[in-house]
């Protein structure tokens, strides 16, 4: 529902236009009819009566055997075997270790002492003496000398002067090369038959040329005739005589009827005919008009340091403050890194000269047509001969 200044106010919204208040009635109860019993008698037969007739049961026989009760005639001894064979033995009652009970109640609370308290008497504690030495560090009163046991212990000893040694000069030798080398002098190759290609001979096919020659699906599946496949005669359509009914079972069953059409319940619009033009002013309109808005411009703060106005002198806080001062190098303890020549010649003798002694070169038995100490056993496709070492044999004692 709106309102308006100008003219008249409209209270009828559409809620109230279209739902009406209406009358509530109860739906009628369902009254159940009353129980009228059947005339005649009830037949009791069931199934289970009809199909299923009793039959005379008789007593099952016992299968068990009948009893035969032996009676004797001697007195029955009536000493069993536990009393005859495990004769009761005299067993003398041990005597108890366990001291006699000297417990008294106390008189007073928590008068009697605790086991605890009984055993375990306290004990004066002696402190151990430390061994552990003392971290104070004591310094001597006598100023110190110099001396260390490297200055003491390690003196330096003068070193002989060794002489030169002249350059031999490079002379090229008389003999020619003879161009051998260990493994041409020592692996001479053996004679052998050389290996046989087995790769086929290799023939060129142009492009062109047919294939000559069976395969296995030419000899396994070879072609036969295949019959045509028989046409399937159509019958020729006729027809059917006479006129087609065009009637259908929504046409015969459903017949058509006149509906009449639905009245709207909704009462009708009660609309009046201003003839004044519209004034365009509502209530939010006069209530809350329109603000002239601007840009707010930026926020600064004042500066609370003045800018400098004189000269920069160039002088700053590290070169007001921090003097150089000379630097005085470190004295170095390396030693100087000098040659000493000595006039001793030099006698050219080395370790490997008098441990490594130059030894026999053995021949590779490769070389050999028949090698020493192996006897030949065959020879390879290929043409390797292969050959087995003799191992000499052991005398008996």
């Amino acid at each position: 529902a709106g309102s308006m200044r100008s003219g008249c106010l409209c209270q009828i919204c559409t809620c109230g236009s279209d739902y009406r208040p209406y009358e509530i009635v109860k739906p009628p109860r369902h009254v159940p009819e009353e129980y009228k019993p059947k005339q005649g008698k009830i037949d009791l037969g069931t199934t289970y009566k009809r199909d299923f007739n009793s039959y005379k049961m008789q007593p099952v026989a016992i299968v068990r055997p009948l009893e035969r009760q032996q009676v004797k005639k001697e007195k029955l001894d009536t000493v069993p075997t536990y009393k005859d064979d495990y004769r009761a033995w005299d067993i003398q009652k041990s005597e108890l270790y366990k001291p006699e009970q000297t417990y008294h109640p106390p008189t007073v609370k928590f008068g009697n002492s605790t086991t605890f308290q009984d055993d375990y008497v306290p004990r004066e504690i002696k402190l151990r003496q430390s061994f552990k030495p003392s971290s104070v560090v004591k310094r001597s009163t006598v100023p110190f000398n110099g001396d260390t046991s490297y200055c003491l212990d390690y003196v330096p000893h003068q070193l002989e002067f060794k002489s030169e040694r002249p350059k031999k000069v490079y002379k090229p030798t008389d003999q020619p090369f003879e161009d051998l080398t260990t493994h041409r002098n020592d692996f001479q190759g053996l004679v052998g038959e050389t290996a046989k290609i087995c790769r086929p001979a290799y023939t060129r096919v142009t492009q062109n040329a047919k294939f000559q020659g069976s395969t296995e699906f030419r000899e396994s599946f070879q072609s036969w005739e295949i019959p045509t496949p028989a046409a399937k005669k159509v019958p020729e359509y006729v027809p059917p005589t006479g006129s087609m009914e065009l009637h259908s079972t929504s046409h015969l069953d459903y017949v058509p009827y006149q509906a009449s059409r639905v009245v709207p319940i909704r009462p009708v619009s009660r609309r009046r005919s201003n003839n004044f033009p519209f004034q365009g002013k509502s209530t939010m309109k006069e209530d809350f008009p329109a603000w002239e808005s601007c840009r707010q411009g930026l926020i600064k703060q004042k500066q609370q340091i003045p800018n400098p106005s004189g000269k920069f002198d160039d002088l700053s806080t590290f070169r007001s403050h921090y003097v150089p001062h000379e630097l005085i190098p470190t004295k170095s303890c390396k030693p100087l890194n000098v040659t000493f020549k000595s006039s001793v010649p030099f006698d050219d003798v080395t370790m490997y000269s008098i441990e490594y002694t130059p030894k026999k070169q053995e021949i590779c038995p490769a070389s050999y047509p028949s090698p020493p100490g192996y006897i030949f056993e065959n020879t390879n496709s290929q043409g390797h001969k292969f050959f087995r070492k003799i191992i000499p044999a052991v005398k008996a004692f």
